[in-house]
Parts: structure tokens; C-alpha cells; sequence
């Protein structure tokens, strides 16, 4: 008997959160009547009676409404009745919080019986914060993940926590970029639905560029063109030994200088993970390179800091000719009276730069997933997705939007927008470098004495792989190959 009125009551509290799902997502439209309680009956294996119950609590709830000798009517909703309230958390310095703002209003005037609660969190222990209030069943029901999030996740070993949901539209070949979904894939699963994404490319100051005689539409294909612009744009020092400006700004941050890395071949561990490969030359000349902007070119400021918005800071007060930069920083630009514009990074051996991105995910311990569902098919949509083009530069993941040049504004877009398409099939992300996050953290603090100017590549490098190979348990280990 037991058995028999559990299995009851799971085709109860399925009928009832079937249909309310179908009513807050909009199946069911206010004004539409619903099944007739006989089908209802039938379809749901249960009473009559059971079926009249069930649907007492959804009017109880203001979603339906009886008509006398019709039947049951999803209701228009009210200012009395108490909203489905989806929390969606996102992380306080992100730039799309406005637009994210407008894709909501637009969302909860299609789904009257939603309210949609934003909660923003710090991006300090962002991870670590959303993990803790899902396991105390405080946590929101869905959230923006970054690459940088994704790379925490998969090391806290909680991915049992996310549904890993992906729109069907998104699914279909062609709709998006195949290189944004490699950011949120786990051992073949997928951790959330790809919504932004970006790759570094270089932002570059075109009047300084006019100044200094170099075109506006100049291409620099390797490194040592890079050199020769970076030193045509940075001025003589003054009596003082000041430099007004520089023509480069270099940045010690994990999402740029690895990029050079990349483009000269250069790994830190091995595939396998079985030993650090960090003391390789080809990683010694790549830093070589890096290091050689700051103190022998000296067309970049020297500062060891890992920030990379010390270089953007530089570029509005129009102090550097060039930056690496993302799609996301640029929102920043047009606030600002800077003639610049976009151009593909150089190239080393090979193309490459780093890919960042920005994903939806959902927590299995929401008790609406189906409207959090709902949400990020939304959010992923034509709609949301145009909001996001029309009114900032991060590139949005649906390639119909990000691809239409009607939606450029001068006043937003760089001039050669789309060079991000030029790039992305060599954007690769920073778990490339198979390196966990906490491994990551310890490069940038170990690579410090050499951005500083107190030790060379080739001794960094040396004691790097040490430690990475002294904590894979590695003793007596070399240093590299192709030395």
C-alpha cells in the first residue's frame, strides 16, 4: 500500500508542476483553456476527484481561474498574485549587467508569471560562493560562468551540481561557433550554454598611429613588426628620462602573455600531465620576447602586476599606441574620446591568441528548471542576443547577430568589428595550457621576479618546472626539452 501511494502521489505532484510549468513558461497562454478534467484523468492515470484537487491549488495560486460550463482558463495575471521568482546570479564586474537588465524586462513581459531576481555576487570567490548557497539550498537557480569559472568547477569536483543544459537552437550546425562550446566542455559534457564570448585581439590608438606615420589599417604580421610599430609610436625621454608615451603596453594578466607562448609552440605541462614542460626554449625565447618590450625595446612600461586593466587604464589616457585587449574591456571605450580600432594580433611560429567566454548554467537543486530552461533559450535567442550587439561590443555566441553588420554603431563598434572572425579559428582557451586554476594562480605569482626585472626566462622557467614537477610528485626531474 505503501508503493501504491507514493506512485500516486509523484503523478500528482508531476500533474501539478507540469501545468504550472506550462502556464509560467508561456505554453499556455493567459486566456487559454486548459485540457478538460477527463483527458486530464486519463493522460495522468488519476481520478477525477484527484484532477479537481490538483487544479484547486493552481487557483489557488492566481495561474487558472474556473469558468462555470466551460472549464478551467489560465488567468491574466495580477497584481495580487505572487510571481515564480527565478534567481539568476552574475558577478559583480561583468560589463553586461545593463543589458542583461534590458534582456530581463524583455523576458518577464513574455512570461507574466515570472519575476526574474538578479542577485550579484563579487568576483572574488564567485565559484566558491554559488557551490556554498546551492549546497545550503540558498543558491540561485541559474548563473553566468566564465572560463575562469568553468576551470573552478571542474577542479571543486561539484559538477554533479550543474544540469548542464544546452538550448536545441544552439545545437543545430551553424547557429553558433564551435570554439566557445570547447570552453564549457567537461570530459564530453557540456557545464553551461555558451552566451558570450571573446578573443584577444589588439586595440590600437589610430591617431597616435597617424601622428607617428603608420596607416590606419596597418597589419602586423609577426612579431618583429609589432616591435617596429610598438617603437615608432613611443616617444624620446624628456630631460627628466620621463616617456610621454608608449607605443606598447605589455600585460603580465593569464588571459594575454600566453599568447605568445602559444604562438611559438611553447607548453607548461605535458598532455598527459605527466611532467611540466615549462623550462622548454621555446617558452625561454617567448618570454625572452615579453620581458624585451620592458627593458631592452623599451617600448612598454615595466610594472609587474597581473591586472590586465592597468594596460586598458593606459590606453583611454591615451598613454600607449597598443594593447591586447578583449571584446569585453572595450565597452569601456565608447565612453570615452578615443579614435581606436581592432586588428589581429601577430603572428609567432604559428597564429594563435587566448579565447575567453561567458556561459548560462543551471543548478540541479532549482525547483524550476524548466523556467530556468526557458530563460536561457531566451537569453541565447535572436532577441537577447541582439541586445547584447546593439548595445555593447561583447560578442554575442549566436553567429546570426554577431555576423549582422546592421547592428553596428560607430558610437559602440570598433570600425573592423569583425576581426574577431579572423581570429577565432586560432583562440584557444587558458585550460589549453593543461594547467588546473589553482596551478594557474602559482604561475602568475612565480612568473613575478621575472616581470619585475630580477631574474631572466631561462632561470623562471628552470624553477617553474621544478616546482610543478616537485608537486606532481617528480624528483630529480630535468628541465625541458630542446634545450
Amino acid at each position: 500500500m505503501l508503493r501504491r501511494r507514493n506512485e500516486f502521489h509523484e503523478r500528482y505532484e508531476r500533474f501539478v508542476q507540469e501545468l504550472r510549468n506550462e502556464i509560467v513558461t508561456g505554453v499556455l497562454k493567459p486566456g487559454e483553456f486548459i485540457l478538460p478534467e477527463n483527458t486530464l484523468s486519463q493522460k495522468y492515470e488519476m481520478s477525477r476527484v484527484s484532477i479537481r484537487k490538483a487544479l484547486e491549488e493552481l487557483v489557488n495560486e492566481g495561474l487558472i481561474e474556473k469558468i462555470a460550463g466551460k472549464g478551467n482558463r489560465v488567468k491574466e495575471p495580477d497584481e495580487d498574485r505572487t510571481p515564480v521568482v527565478l534567481r539568476l546570479a552574475w558577478f559583480s564586474s561583468s560589463y553586461e549587467i545593463p543589458i542583461v537588465e534590458k534582456m530581463i524586462e524583455a523576458f518577464e513581459r513574455k512570461h507574466p508569471f515570472v519575476q526574474v531576481e538578479m542577485v550579484l555576487y563579487s568576483e572574488d570567490f564567485y565559484t566558491e560562493t554559488i557551490i556554498r548557497s546551492i549546497e545550503d539550498g540558498q543558491g540561485p537557480d541559474l548563473f553566468i560562468m566564465s572560463d575562469q569559472h568553468f576551470r573552478e568547477w571542474t577542479e571543486s569536483g561539484r559538477t554533479n551540481l550543474l544540469t548542464g543544459y544546452i538550448p536545441p537552437h544552439l545545437k543545430e550546425k551553424g547557429i553558433s561557433y564551435p570554439k566557445v562550446f570547447d570552453l564549457f566542455n567537461h570530459k564530453g559534457s557540456m557545464l553551461a550554454a555558451p552566451f558570450v564570448f571573446s578573443p584577444v585581439v589588439i586595440c590600437y590608438n589610430r591617431a597616435i598611429f597617424r601622428q607617428h606615420g603608420l596607416p590606419n589599417d596597418i597589419s602586423l604580421g609577426n612579431w618583429n613588426e609589432l616591435l617596429k610599430a610598438a617603437k615608432a609610436c613611443t616617444s624620446a625621454p624628456n630631460e627628466d628620462g620621463m616617456i610621454d608615451h608608449y607605443g606598447f603596453c605589455f600585460s603580465s594578466a593569464p588571459n594575454r602573455w600566453p599568447v605568445f607562448l602559444l604562438q611559438n609552440n611553447g607548453s607548461i605541462m605535458a598532455a598527459d600531465r605527466s611532467r611540466s614542460t615549462m623550462a622548454d626554449q621555446r617558452n625561454i625565447e617567448a618570454l625572452e620576447f615579453c620581458v624585451s618590450l620592458m627593458y631592452k625595446e623599451h617600448v612598454s612600461p615595466i610594472f609587474s602586476h597581473g591586472s590586465s586593466h592597468l594596460a586598458e587604464r593606459l590606453f583611454m589616457k591615451e598613454r600607449v599606441a597598443m594593447i591586447m585587449s578583449t571584446y569585453y574591456f572595450m565597452n569601456e571605450f565608447h565612453d570615452h574620446s578615443i579614435d581606436w580600432d581592432v586588428m589581429t594580433l601577430p603572428k609567432g611560429i604559428k597564429p594563435a591568441t587566448m579565447l575567453l567566454g561567458g556561459g548560462l548554467s543551471i543548478s540541479t537543486a532549482s525547483s524550476h528548471q524548466k523556467i530556468a530552461e526557458k530563460l536561457v533559450d531566451f537569453m541565447t535567442g535572436v532577441e537577447a542576443q541582439t541586445l547584447l550587439k546593439k548595445y555593447g561590443c561583447t560578442i554575442p555566441v549566436l553567429r546570426s547577430v554577431a555576423e549582422d553588420d546592421r547592428l553596428l554603431n560607430p558610437d559602440i563598434h570598433p570600425q573592423h568589428y569583425n576581426r574577431f572572425l579572423e581570429v577565432l579559428p586560432d583562440a584557444y582557451p587558458l585550460h589549453t595550457l593543461n594547467l588546473s586554476q589553482s596551478e594557474i594562480l602559482t604561475l602568475l605569482d612565480e612568473l613575478n621576479l621575472l616581470w619585475a626585472g630580477m631574474e631572466t626566462p631561462a632561470d623562471t622557467c628552470i624553477r617553474i618546472e621544478e616546482l610543478f614537477n616537485s608537486r606532481l610528485g617528480l624528483t630529480g626531474a630535468g628541465t625541458g626539452t630542446d634545450k
